[in-house]
Formats: structure tokens, C-alpha cells, sequence
């Protein structure tokens, strides 16, 4: 079978290795929430050679996403397992770092809530969550590129659209994190980290 390919994601993955590689524990265990093609999957993982990588995403992904780590794929690289964050349980109960793409602003606002929620329960003290793409602050784009982007997908199903920082940063609070960073990348996107608030654990 031909590889999935998302041109985007070959565009992004060098910035976002370049952030991620100061961000990153040296051991244990990451989560990527919405793997999809395996690009960034393939592209990470031999870079973090003393860190599992574990992909997961929804069913109708995963032989896209088998097909690219059979070729690709390194030995940190875990089986790809299926996980639809709003339903429970979740393949793993622990993960030491929690990594997502472009996911945001695709899932409905009930799935952003639901994937923060469990996010919180999965990370220890020293974790983390870095969540990567377009965004909002109180209400405003940063680009008019990112409001066309925005009209754009609510024309195409209502429930997408670029969430707001601030928004996201009630749901890392209640789920026992804080934005610790917010990190600039290219064509308008951002990388936010939500770190571990070590004094209060998760609702």
C-alpha cells in the first residue's frame, strides 16, 4: 500500500523536533495522541533512542500508521494502539510525556475536554504535555491566515475550529497542569506545554 503523507507534516517536523529535544525526558515512556500518517512518529523516536515512543490514534488510521512503522519504524517505536480519547479506558495508565499534532482543532470541544482530563491522570510529577498548532489568545488569531484557517474549518463541521489558549489553560488546571511554556513555530502554529502543577494533582 502507498504510505499516508501529509505535506505539512514533513514541512513541521524539524521545528517541532527542535523544541521537542529541550522539552523531552531522557527516559521513559511518550504518548502521541493522533499519530495519523507516522511521520512525526518516524521522524522523533530515533532522536530519543532511550525513550519508548508509543503512537495511537483512531481505528480508521491505524493500517496507514503500521504500514510507515513496518518500513520506518525504529526500535523504540511501540505497537500503534487504538485511542479514541473520549472513550475509556485509555491503552496505557502512565505516560512520562504526552505529545499531540493538529489535533485540537479537529476534535469536538467535548474530546479537547476529555483528552486534558485523562492527559492529567496519565502524568507523573515531572510530566509534561506539548500540544502543537494553531491557536487563539482571549478571542483573536494571531494571523489572518489562521482566521481564514479557522473559517474554514467550522464551514466544513461546526464542532472544529482553533481553540483559545486561555481556554485550554482552564482545562490543564483543573486537570492538575499548568502552561509552562508557549513556544513560537513557523507558518503561525505554536507549541504549548502543560507541566505537572507538582502541588495539586488532577480533579
Amino acid at each position: 500500500m502507498d504510505l499516508p503523507f501529509f505535506a505539512a507534516c514533513e514541512r513541521n517536523k524539524e521545528p517541532i523536533l527542535q523544541a521537542l529535544q529541550g522539552l523531552l525526558p531522557r527516559h521513559g515512556l511518550v504518548l502521541e495522541i493522533g499519530a495519523g500518517t507516522g511521520q512525526h512518529a518516524v521522524h522523533f523516536a530515533p532522536c530519543f533512542p532511550e525513550l519508548h515512543w508509543l503512537p495511537c490514534d483512531r481505528p480508521d488510521y491505524l493500517a496507514g500508521l503500521k504500514a510507515r512503522l513496518a518500513i520506518e519504524g525504529t526500535g523504540n517505536i511501540l505497537e500503534p494502539r487504538v485511542l479514541d480519547v473520549r472513550e475509556l479506558p485509555w491503552p496505557l495508565d502512565r505516560a512520562d510525556w504526552v505529545y499531540s499534532a493538529n489535533t485540537a482543532h479537529i476534535m469536538n470541544w467535548q474530546a479537547v475536554c476529555a483528552m486534558f482530563r485523562m492527559v492529567g491522570r496519565l502524568l507523573p510529577a515531572a510530566g509534561g504535555f506539548s500540544l502543537y498548532g494553531p491557536f487563539k489568545y482571549r478571542g483573536r488569531h494571531t494571523a489572518g491566515s489562521n482566521r481564514a484557517f479557522d473559517a474554514r474549518l467550522r464551514a466544513e463541521a461546526p464542532h472544529m475550529g482553533i481553540r483559545d489558549v486561555l481556554h485550554l489553560s482552564v482545562l490543564a488546571d483543573a486537570a492538575g497542569m499548568a502552561l509552562s511554556d508557549d513556544i513560537a513555530m513557523p507558518a503561525n502554529n505554536r507549541l504549548l506545554v502543560f507541566s505537572r502543577n507538582e502541588q495539586n494533582g488532577p480533579e
